[in-house]
C-alpha cells in the first residue's frame, strides 16, 4: 500500500475540482485506475506520474517524493556475465538493502525482459558483457523506465566518461562493497523507498 501517494493524489485532484472520472479522461485511463491509485492498491509508473504532474499542474518532484514513500519492496537487479561476481554482489546487496527484491542476471537480455515486467528501482550493470555492452543495456532500461537508477560496475576506470553520458546515477569499480553501495545510494538520481524508509 502506498498511502502517502494516494492521499497526495486525492488532495491534488480535489483541489483542482476534478472527479475521478474527469481525471481519468484527461489521463486516458479508466476511473477505476484512478480509484486504485487513490486507495493505495496501485502505484502509477514513472511515465504516468509525469503525465499526472502535467494534468494536475504540479511539480513532478512532489509526486515522485510521495511515490518514494511506498511500503512496496523495490526491485533491484544486478547484471554481470560472470556468475561468481553476480553471486558475490547479491550477498552484498542483500546486506545493504534487506527489504529489496534483489535479482541477479548473467544474461543482459533476461534482465531487460524482467525490467519490462517489473518496475526496476535500481540496476547495477557490468559494462563489458561479451558481445553486449552495459552502456547499451542502460539505454534499454531507461527506455523502459526513465527513472530507473543505473550504477555501473567495472574493473576499468577508462569507461567512466562513456558511462556518464548514458544518464547513469553512479559508477563503481569492482569489487562491490557494502560501503561503496551505501555511498552510491546517497546520490541516486531518483531516491526510492526501502520498506517505508527513503534511500
Amino acid at each position: 500500500m502506498n498511502t502517502q501517494f494516494a492521499e497526495t493524489l486525492k488532495k491534488l485532484r480535489n483541489e483542482r475540482g476534478l472527479s475521478q472520472i474527469q481525471l481519468g479522461q484527461q489521463m486516458f485511463v479508466s476511473n477505476s485506475t484512478i480509484a486504485r491509485w487513490e486507495n493505495g492498491s496501485r502505484l502509477p509508473d514513472a511515465a504516468m506520474i509525469t503525465r499526472l504532474s502535467q494534468v494536475l499542474n504540479v511539480d513532478v518532484s512532489t509526486l515522485f517524493a510521495a511515490a518514494a514513500n511506498s511500503d512496496e519492496c523495490p526491485n533491484v537487479i544486478m547484471v554481470d556475465d560472470n556468475k561468481v561476481i553476480v553471486s558475490g554482489a547479491l550477498t552484498v546487496l542483500e546486506e545493504v538493502m534487506p527489504n529489496a527484491i534483489i535479482t541477479g542476471f548473467t544474461k543482459p537480455t533476461k534482465a531487460v525482459e524482467y525490467a519490462k515486467a517489473n518496475r526496476i528501482a535500481l540496476a547495477f550493470l557490468d559494462i563489458e558483457m561479451g558481445n553486449i555492452s552495459g552502456l547499451d543495456v542502460c539505454r534499454e532500461l531507461l527506455g523502459i523506465n526513465p527513472h530507473t537508477n543505473i550504477i555501473y560496475l567495472t574493473a576499468y576506470s577508462d569507461y567512466a566518461l562513456d558511462a556518464w553520458s548514458t544518464g547513469a546515477s553512479g559508477f563503481m569499480l569492482k569489487p562491490l562493497t557494502p560501503d561503496g553501495v551505501r555511498d552510491q545510494l546517497k546520490i541516486l538520481r531518483y531516491p526510492f523507498s526501502m520498506g517505508g524508509k527513503s534511500v
